[in-house]
């Protein structure tokens, strides 16, 4: 089908369809509304997913604890998931889509995502890693499983396999970000959240946040682990995660919409820092 016969049959001139164009104008709308918060509120919304993402780790290990099953864990992480959605907090690696959009649409610049990024996985870590003291103070009886958890993680070597872990921890939640994005709907943007946290915990993927979280928590129960050692685990995780999140998705989704980003980008003020009133 031709381009002209496509824009014939929608409801709009965009040549793309109609709700792939309804989906970019929200992408990018939402992007540049998080690039142009203050570092105050980059700050409390990180510090409030960490705690949020805590929340579903106290989920994770309590089904660990009583089943040893990782998947049905995996689905009681998604908990953490839905309180961030529903709570309208913020989580580094859901940054990988929207804000990048915006930047490559003229809607902000490279300096904000860097402030937005670094803000968030500083206050993402933060919170976390107060919320899991709490959490192993309330039940120290879990410290068997997170041990076991965190072990998994940071004595995991540095090969292909935990690369390819790491690069579809970030995909996975960039996808699930896009989902949830893709849909004005509730109940289906809970059902994209449970999917994502099935898939990043349920199947031991490696995050930056969620397992740093898990090895925290490990740590303020007396594990075996130090900061040392969890820093190790976590530089190639990161960079991982965001290159999964990048190119698996991001570019790719870049690439769909180029013809609405050149649109974009040419009606783009000069000064992408200015106020934006999308």
């Amino acid at each position: 089908m031709s381009e002209e016969r496509r824009r014939e049959l929608g409801e709009t001139d965009a040549p793309v369809e109609q709700e792939l164009k309804e989906s970019f104008d929200k992408t990018i709308g939402e992007g540049a509304e998080r690039l142009h918060r203050t570092m105050r509120n980059i700050l409390v919304t990180g510090v409030f997913g960490g705690f949020e993402v805590g929340l579903g780790i106290m989920a994770y290990l309590a089904v660990m604890h009583e089943t040893g099953n990782h998947l049905l864990a995996g689905l009681a992480f998604s908990i953490g998931l839905i309180a961030l959605l529903l709570a309208h907090s913020e989580l580094f690696t859901e940054n990988f889509l929207m804000p990048v959009a915006a930047v490559v649409a003229k809607e902000g610049s490279i300096g904000q995502l860097a402030r937005l990024w670094g803000g968030t996985l500083v206050a993402n870590l933060a919170g976390g890693w107060v919320f899991v003291w709490i959490v192993m103070q309330a039940f120290p009886e879990w410290s068997a499983v997170v041990s076991e958890s965190a072990h998994h993680y940071v004595d995991a070597p540095f090969s292909l396999q935990t690369v390819a872990l790491a690069v579809l921890g970030g995909s996975t939640i960039t996808l699930m970000s896009r989902m949830q994005q893709g849909t004005g709907n509730d109940v289906a943007r809970i059902v994209a959240t449970i999917i994502g946290g099935f898939l990043l915990a349920g199947l031991q993927l490696f995050h930056s946040i969620l397992d740093s979280l898990l090895i925290f928590a490990a740590i303020h129960s007396g594990a075996d682990i130090t900061y040392g050692q969890w820093l190790g685990w976590f530089g190639y995780t990161l960079l991982f995660n965001v290159l999964g999140g990048l190119i698996l998705v991001t570019l790719l989704r870049l690439v769909r919409t180029k013809e609405l980003i050149e649109k974009r980008r040419t009606q783009a003020p000069a000064d992408p820092d200015a106020p934006h009133n999308a």
